[in-house]
């Protein structure tokens, strides 16, 4: 979206946002060209510290696009606080099979309406130990599968520098390294027409998971693990994903 459309409150949020950033981390950007410079798309970011979607948002940002990520619906209701979100067009998320349902359709209408829907299929910061991805929800890939969006990978790392979520320390430091990799759309087009069901959005998660895990190894180093799960199953196995958009976890308070 071009800059000049922007609007006050997102200039507003740029100006409040990214000079403390500047200020705050070393940044590495990569892959930018692989962001589309219009029309709907679905970015997939793994999620590693509560500090990443301040960093995702100013990547994104830097490639020319306006990020709209997902929030819990409560957020949006605080005075104040829920009409700056609104009016810098986040997306509220509800809770609940049938809540559920009218946000996807408030995410369709978003990448139709050509937006850069930001969804972390995690849905929650990684609790794999060394922050490697873990198994994603199913979100993203029922609302690639719904508007035939491009999934954009971007990996990110050094956000845990930040904040840590493991440990819970902050560091307020000056020029912390963080690194962010766009990679190229994931290739789901053999899914493309199929009926929703479960085995098929699972297996769409799993290769989302699988191209965000292998971009990561190649900005942090080292040999990626098998896809993380909490229940002790991996990607592959068979599992039941659990049929969210994407949003919070309640029990963590973490951005969607």
């Amino acid at each position: 979206m071009a800059r000049r459309r922007l609007g006050f409150w997102r200039r507003f949020a740029i100006a409040l946002v990214k000079p403390a950033l500047r200020v705050w981390t070393r940044r590495t950007w990569t892959g930018m060209e692989h962001v589309p410079t219009s029309g709907g798309v679905i970015i997939v970011p793994n999620h590693i510290s509560h500090a990443d979607p301040l960093v995702v948002a100013h990547y994104i940002n830097d490639t020319g696009r306006w990020p709209q990520f997902l929030g819990k619906a409560s957020i949006f209701r605080v005075p104040v606080v829920g009409y700056i979100l609104l009016r810098c067009r986040q997306i509220p998320v509800e809770r609940g099979t049938i809540d559920a349902a009218r946000s996807l359709e408030t995410l369709v209408a978003a990448v139709k309406d050509g937006g850069a829907v930001v969804i972390y299929p995690e849905g929650t910061t990684t609790r794999e130990p060394d922050l490697w991805p873990m198994r994603g929800k199913t979100g993203a890939a029922r609302l690639a599968l719904t508007t035939g969006a491009p999934v954009v990978p971007v990996a990110i790392w050094g956000a845990q520098r930040l904040f840590d979520p493991r440990s819970g320390k902050l560091s307020l430091r000056p020029r912390i390294p963080v690194s962010v990799h766009a990679g190229p759309p994931v290739d789901l087009s053999r899914w493309a027409g199929a009926a929703p069901t479960r085995t098929v959005l699972d297996e769409m998660t799993n290769e989302i998971m699988l191209r965000l895990r292998d971009q990561l190894a190649e900005i942090r180093g080292g040999t990626p693990p098998p896809i993380y799960s909490p229940n002790g199953h991996h990607a592959g196995d068979a599992v039941t994903a659990e049929p969210a958009v994407g949003g919070t976890d309640d029990r963590r308070g973490d951005s969607a």
